[in-house]
């Protein structure tokens, strides 16, 4: 295991980002996502992908000089091809609460980056990401036997006054797709519950799934019918079909569709109201007494905020293959990766 700080990982993705291709705005921007993902425990969404972006820009699945667009506006909505929570964020501050399509997009990595962003303007939002399953679909329905959706994710954040927020992001899937290829990667079985073969039955071997094995729902039909609610409000309702490309995206991300909504925290009461309620709630739930076999209750969110404070100070633990792809991305594009 190798451990880095978190400004000399944004330095240099930062860096590799640049010499493959990418603008300033974009560079800084996917880097500091990677590694505040990877800083918050969620590896799994983090500098993990550096390779795999450098891999896209030189396939010519991403545009790393693309600029955002605005495809339709209005004072409350809007479709855009990139930078959607900003644009939400500021919807939301002149009318309460805003709603915006994004459209034309590859990976959009941890989702509770975005409800974080919002929660630090005092608004609540949601995430809602679909339609990764048009090409190469990769999870059952609830009682299926052949995939037609994919790990379709969903996030929601609330804010805490000045403190953290109750914040949560997770696949519809009973487990990440990165979680399945570090299993494969590590030799190590999968949790049951997680995976079928390809013939619907179900497995706790990493290899079924790279078989014609695919994704289960989490929680049975209740996790499939939020796996369902996703691709309705990712896909469908943004209308992500229409802007395909034949090349850009790659067969997973070219009909992706994410909705984000925003709601200002004050609609129906002042700030201090609202912050007082919410606070109270959250120190509620962590005041309750642990089950056995925990030590504390925690809030969703209360992870994440846990893990980079260790992280800041012990460094930012990376597995040596991980680190060694890292090394790979910057030597091909004449990155020294020290």
């Amino acid at each position: 295991m190798i451990f880095k700080k978190a400004d000399d990982l944004q330095t240099l993705v930062t860096q590799i980002l640049l010499a493959a291709g990418a603008n300033q705005e974009t560079a800084d921007a996917v880097a500091e996502h990677l590694v505040l993902a990877s800083l918050s425990g969620v590896d799994t969404h983090g500098i993990w992908h550096v390779k795999g972006y450098v891999d896209a820009i030189k396939d010519n699945i991403v545009v790393p000089t693309a600029t955002p667009e605005i495809l339709k506006d209005a004072d409350q909505s809007a479709l855009v091809t990139g930078f959607a929570t900003e644009l939400a964020i500021e919807k939301a501050r002149n009318n309460g609460m805003a709603i915006v399509g994004l459209v034309q997009s590859h990976h959009i990595g941890r989702l509770g980056h975005y409800p974080e962003m919002a929660a630090s303007q005092a608004m609540i939002s949601m995430v809602w990401g679909g339609g990764f399953g048009m090409v190469e679909p990769a999870a059952v329905p609830y009682g299926g036997s052949q995939a037609l959706l994919h790990t379709n994710p969903l996030a929601m954040g609330f804010p805490l006054g000045d403190q953290p927020p109750m914040m949560f992001d997770y696949a519809t899937s009973a487990i990440s797709g990165v979680k399945v290829n570090n299993a494969r990667r590590r030799k190590e079985t999968l949790p049951p519950g997680s995976i079928v073969d390809k013939n619907g039955a179900p497995t706790t071997d990493p290899e079924d799934f790279f078989d014609g094995g695919s994704h289960v729902p989490f929680g049975g039909h209740k996790g499939y019918a939020l796996m369902m609610a996703a691709e309705y409000f990712g896909r469908i309702f943004v209308g992500s079909d229409a802007y395909i490309d034949p090349v850009l995206g790659g067969p997973i991300m070219r009909h992706q569709g994410v909705t984000i909504i925003v709601i200002r925290a004050d609609v129906f009461q002042p700030l201090q109201a609202y912050n007082t309620n919410a606070t109270a709630m959250a120190q509620r739930t962590r005041d309750i007494p642990p089950a056995p076999g925990f030590d504390s209750v925690k809030l969703p969110g209360d992870p994440e905020v846990q893990t980079r404070e260790t992280r800041r100070q012990e460094g930012i633990p990376i597995e040596e293959a991980i680190w060694d792809s890292i090394v790979e991305a910057a030597n091909s594009v004449g990155v020294d990766a020290g």
